[in-house]
């Protein structure tokens, strides 16, 4: 099996971003001569997937116009959040209902998505459908990431996640099949509200990478990746 459908979270305020993302939303500010969302979309057209819907809120129309203007060689779908913003599980939901397909590739594209990722995804993509799983994310260690300030989500051991010692950060990108979302309905939730149940029933899977993780925390770092 193969998934067609790529969904990138591109809704958010990214006010730690400001006052840069006052004018500019954070997908659309550039790092190595592209806006990060245009890295995300060159990955996921690199990985064979077929079709990408996106979400929009904050700037909505500078995102619009950006998509319209690439006129990339893939089917791009922009679901708006609407008059409120629905965080991450709520956007996602959105955007699972616009589609008939029952798993879903999803990024965040404040990660520096680049060709070095392509084998571990396709990889962590194969394992997904080996073991019949409904969630993975993608994780790495610690000290791989260039904020060196970036505190542990979880710990992850034979594929399995955890809220123990907290050595992995989750990089923004993970697969998950709708039925996870059978129990709620579009408003505003964190997809971690999901991630937190399937801990606590030992069900959250995860994939190590051991890329470099590069990922636009803050103004600080923002700056001081413009100039690495």
């Amino acid at each position: 099996m193969k998934i067609n459908t790529a969904l990138i979270l591109c809704a958010g305020f990214g006010k730690r971003l400001n006052p840069l993302t006052l004018k500019t939303p954070k997908p659309l500010l550039k790092f190595n001569n592209l806006s990060m969302l245009e890295h995300c979309v060159n990955l996921i057209i690199k990985l064979g997937i077929k079709n990408i819907i996106l979400n929009t809120f904050h700037l909505e129309n500078e995102i619009v116009k950006f998509i319209k203007k690439k006129k990339f060689p893939i089917k791009v779908k922009i679901i708006s959040d609407g008059k409120k913003i629905l965080n991450t599980g709520g956007g996602i939901l959105k955007m699972i209902n616009s589609s008939s397909d029952d798993n879903f590739l999803i990024f965040n594209p404040d990660t520096y998505w680049n060709n070095s990722y392509i084998s571990d995804i396709k990889k962590m993509e194969q394992f997904y459908f080996s073991k019949s799983l409904n969630n993975i994310l993608l994780l790495t260690k610690k000290i791989r990431s260039y904020d060196k300030d970036l505190s542990g989500d979880f710990e992850l051991k034979n594929h399995l996640i955890t809220n123990e010692k907290k050595n992995f950060i989750f990089i923004g990108c993970q697969i998950l099949n709708k039925s996870l979302f059978t129990d709620y309905k579009v408003d505003n939730f964190s997809i971690s509200k999901i991630w937190e149940n399937l801990i606590l029933n030992k069900k959250l899977y995860g994939f190590e990478t051991d890329n470099q993780f590069y990922h636009l925390t803050n103004l600080e770092i923002f700056k001081k990746l413009r100039d690495f």
